[in-house]
């Protein structure tokens, strides 16, 4: 058995310690706005801002954010545009990609082209809110959905994952009378849940932030999703946080913009662990080909 040296405990020493910072510059930020926004303004201005672990907990800024029940309304169109996005997303993503995949479709390259291109350049944003008004999608969460249905990025991370599979799964398959959709459903994507896992989470991480596209199509409040609803709160709180004798009589601004951050950012927090391994797998897969 090798002993170990002292020089090795050194190493080993000065690669804990690195791994106990860096493990606390990722959990001490997050712990900091989970803090300010349990924590009374009173004792906020005390600490001159600085709050790990809260003394006195306070849920006054939640209840800020949850007054009149908008928020549960926004976390229902939200869902609804994450689960319903992301299917339609993978399934439109998948079955443009396969074809794509394989080198002897006709016009594969002029397609590929122009795939490119549209990750170049855009249409911008008045010709895309006149297309959507054209095609009667304002004012409907379809109209958060349907315009970016297809992500070029993901269709060619996608599309080199399936340039991975050996053809000759394929060709043996359809020797055994199996169609194009068996073939699909049978072979292609039980072989291809790391990259699906993988491209699905930035399908709904990016359905989960989006509040732009919103705020362009929806101008019903009852439609709005929750990102556009808290964006609505820190701008409140940042108008009242401007008068100080007003601010001193209401919920702390600075905690209600932190308990914003934590509604938004905790549902993603619970999802990720469980889908980590397919994320980290399907990464290197789809970006390295051989």
């Amino acid at each position: 058995m090798q002993q170990t040296t002292t020089g090795d405990k050194v190493v080993k020493g000065i690669n804990y310690t690195l791994l106990v910072l860096l493990a606390a510059s990722c959990v001490v930020p997050f712990l900091y706005v989970i803090s300010i926004s349990l924590t009374p303004i009173s004792e906020v201005i005390k600490r001159d801002g600085l709050v790990i672990i809260p003394t006195n907990i306070t849920w006054t800024a939640y209840k800020e954010i949850m007054q009149g029940g908008r928020l549960l309304d926004a976390y229902q169109v939200t869902l609804f545009r994450v689960i319903v996005g992301t299917l339609l997303n993978l399934v439109f993503t998948v079955l443009t990609a396969l074809p794509l995949s394989r080198r002897g479709l006709p016009g594969r390259s002029g397609i590929l082209l122009f795939i490119v291109f549209t990750m170049l350049f855009s249409g911008g944003i008045i010709p895309s809110y006149l297309l959507v008004k054209q095609v009667g999608l304002l004012n409907s969460s379809w109209s958060l959905i349907i315009p970016g249905l297809i992500n070029a990025f993901y269709l060619m991370i996608v599309k080199s994952f399936f340039e991975q599979l050996p053809e000759a799964i394929d060709e043996a398959a359809r020797i055994d009378g199996a169609g194009e959709f068996s073939i699909l459903y049978k072979i292609v994507l039980p072989l291809s849940v790391p990259i699906i896992a993988t491209v699905g989470l930035f399908y709904a991480v990016w359905h989960w932030n989006s509040y732009f596209d919103a705020l362009l199509y929806i101008n019903d409040t009852a439609k709005q999703p929750v990102q556009l609803f808290l964006r609505q709160i820190l701008l409140a709180s940042v108008a009242i946080s401007g008068d100080a004798a007003e601010a001193a009589n209401s919920v702390n601004p600075i905690s209600v913009q932190m308990a914003s951050v934590v509604v938004t950012t905790l549902p993603i927090l619970v999802v990720y662990p469980f889908i980590q391994k397919h994320f980290t797998r399907g990464v290197l897969l789809g970006s390295v080909k051989g």
